[in-house]
């Protein structure tokens, strides 16, 4: 697990950098908005994507392992030739991405970083609210990104630990759902936030709920939408756009469950997902 894994000097000379696949990684099926998203916005890419099924949720691992498991993910994705590398997964982003970076040599993103660009950009009374898993918000990624970019910002976060299981258990219209999410975010509404960073990647399945609760006067900051733009800017950036392609195909693994995965996951994706495959790590 050293550079030489994904340096640029490993990959094949007669393949162009350009024509490879974007990997993304998340502990199970939040990635797939940002997947999305990336497809959305930059429709001639070809993505292969992750889904540590077998490991999730991350949210209440602790760093260690977190960071451990993303190495491993990273691993399996830099060895199926990929040209960046996106940590589709707040928890991932807020605990590994700096240690990823360190070992791997190729470009690499994050959700957390882009979403707190954001919220920075649209604020206008300063007073920021983040709502994520409780393992991002304890590591106080999303209040460091967003006080480096704006010192004098007030940020208040709340940790949502049901969220992601109501998600998962297609409970995105049921009336509980509504009610804890009511419950969570009540503390950051008295605060008199102008902006609210969805810093989960589930959580735009439930956007139109949160912005009901919150009301119309709060603007909601998605980490997938911003991270789909981050990946448009560094692709430009390095040079590595793929050609315009009439077909493009994405492949997914997950590491338990195929079946499951595809049944769920289109869902989050907003399309069917076939052809679903078991990683060996």
């Amino acid at each position: 697990m050293t550079k030489s894994l994904s340096g640029k000097n490993s990959y094949s000379q007669n393949e162009p950098l350009a024509a490879r696949r974007i990997g993304l990684f998340d502990s199970g099926f939040g990635g797939l908005t940002v997947m999305q998203q990336i497809v959305k916005q930059l429709p001639h890419e070809e993505l292969i994507y992750l889904g540590d099924t077998a490991r999730l949720p991350y949210g209440n691992k602790s760093p260690a392992t977190i960071i451990k498991y993303s190495i491993d993910n990273a691993v399996f994705l830099l060895e199926k030739r990929i040209k960046l590398l996106v940590v589709a997964c707040n928890t991932a982003s807020a605990h590994a991405l700096a240690k990823l970076r360190q070992i791997f040599n190729i470009p690499l993103i994050g959700v957390i970083e882009p979403g707190a660009h954001q919220a920075v950009a649209v604020t206008r009374n300063q007073r920021i609210g983040v709502l994520g898993t409780k393992g991002t918000i304890q590591s106080g990624s999303f209040e460091a990104a967003i006080k480096q970019r704006l010192p004098q910002a007030e940020v208040f976060s709340a940790a949502c630990p049901l969220l992601v299981h109501l998600v998962e258990e297609q409970l995105h219209d049921h009336p509980a759902t509504r009610l804890i999410i009511r419950d969570y975010i009540k503390p950051l509404k008295a605060q008199g936030i102008d902006t609210l960073l969805l810093g989960c990647t589930h959580y735009p399945l439930l956007r139109d709920l949160i912005q009901d609760e919150i009301g119309p006067t709060v603007t909601l900051v998605d980490s997938a939408s911003t991270c789909a733009a981050e990946v448009e800017r560094l692709l430009k950036e390095e040079q590595l756009q793929r050609a315009a392609h009439n077909s493009p195909s994405h492949r997914f693994f997950v590491s338990d469950d195929p079946e499951k995965f595809a049944l769920l996951g289109s869902g989050f994706l907003g399309r069917p997902i076939s052809g679903v495959e078991l990683a060996i790590y």
